[in-house]
């Protein structure tokens, strides 16, 4: 066992506070990692809130973690001391269900373990990132290139791979017009995978005042969707829409923008349901489908493409003693486009 410093929700709703806590000792599969940076994911705002359902508190999150590999299990062939190396959502999968076998660990169905927020094969509660250390099964490790800096890397494990994987999945690429809804951590990334796999990418946004960063990060078109003339201007245009927006919003005028077999991928999730009429899909064959992250095959296979087409994430790095306002500031849409923690902050308290 090793004691650890982390920031923790003790219950829902409240303050991030310092927590002290014991990781796991290194077992023959294990990697043991000093923390570095640590991404701050919308989700994390979701389940220290309470607002799925089921938190389990204290909660430590974090499931965007970049840092050194300080110790290897004995059995440990693919990972050295000193390495720079991340982890992502998933730390356990039960590895022999049909999606498992297929390299499609987060959609486990006997044994799926998430970073933080979960209990582990012995029924103890999984912590995250936001954390000096973090001990993991070398399976669920990745290799950072060492083209990609700490900060800038760290949310491509969550809202790189997010926006990655259904693009790949649907083949998204040249000869495409793809909608990106929302320009945030995942909205931001989405333009940028995108354009460098090759579609013609328009952001949608509510806000005029993201036109600019659109047009930097490759979106060769801009439109706004803030009523029902602009949405009715965009009717039938786009052969893909990805839906970034973790917001309760219309489905409806989003399906109305696709053309005949045009395709919907819901990436954001909003805590309320949302009504959907029958008649957007029916009417032109459209399909609205939905997208978990990537397996481990997929995401080391995401980091590598954004080490060489030059992608990171955008973003502010924060001390961690600022988490509670990083929080606020998400909220209020106020980031550009991913807060990182710098993790050595800890050892400033």
């Amino acid at each position: 066992m090793s004691s650890t410093n982390g920031y923790a929700a003790l219950e829902a709703g409240k303050a991030l506070e310092p927590f002290r806590f014991e990781r796991r000792a290194i077992g023959p599969n294990d990697v043991h990692i000093t923390i570095s940076h640590c991404g701050i994911c919308h989700s994390d705002i979701h389940q220290a809130r309470d607002e799925w359902g089921g938190s389990i508190f204290p909660m430590v999150p974090g499931h965007e973690i970049v840092g050194t590999v300080l110790a290897i299990g004995t059995d440990v062939k693919s990972f050295h001391p000193g390495e720079t190396v991340g982890v992502g959502c998933l730390v356990d999968s039960c590895q022999t269900c049909h999606s498992c076998q297929r390299g499609l660990e987060q959609y486990c169905q006997d044994g799926l373990v998430f970073t933080y927020n979960s209990r582990d094969k012995a029924g103890e509660p999984t912590y995250g990132g936001y954390s000096t250390h973090i001990v993991v099964d070398q399976r669920f490790v990745f290799h950072i290139p060492t083209s990609l800096t700490a900060a800038g890397a760290a949310p491509l494990l969550c809202a790189g791979i997010t926006t990655y994987s259904p693009l790949k999945h649907w083949n998204v690429g040249h000869g495409h017009k793809l909608g990106v809804l929302g320009l945030g951590g995942l909205g931001h990334m989405a333009v940028q995978l995108g354009n460098a796999l090759g579609a013609e990418v328009t952001v949608l946004s509510r806000s005029s005042s993201k036109q600019p960063d659109a047009a930097r990060l490759g979106a060769k078109d801009f439109a706004l969707v803030n009523g029902q003339a602009s949405n009715a201007s965009l009717a039938g245009r786009f052969d893909f829409i990805i839906d970034t927006v973790s917001a309760p919003h219309d489905y409806t005028s989003c399906l109305e923008m696709l053309k005949t077999d045009g395709t919907l991928i819901l990436v954001g999730a909003p805590e309320q349901p949302t009504p959907l009429g029958a008649f957007p899909l029916v009417m032109r064959r459209r399909r609205m489908v939905g997208s978990l992250i990537g397996g481990i095959p997929e995401t080391q296979e995401m980091l590598d493409f954004c080490a060489e087409n030059r992608i990171e994430s955008e973003v502010e790095i924060i001390p961690i003693q600022g988490v509670n306002e990083a929080y606020e500031r998400i909220m209020r849409g106020d980031v550009r486009f991913r807060f990182v923690i710098d993790m050595s902050s800890l050892g400033r308290e």
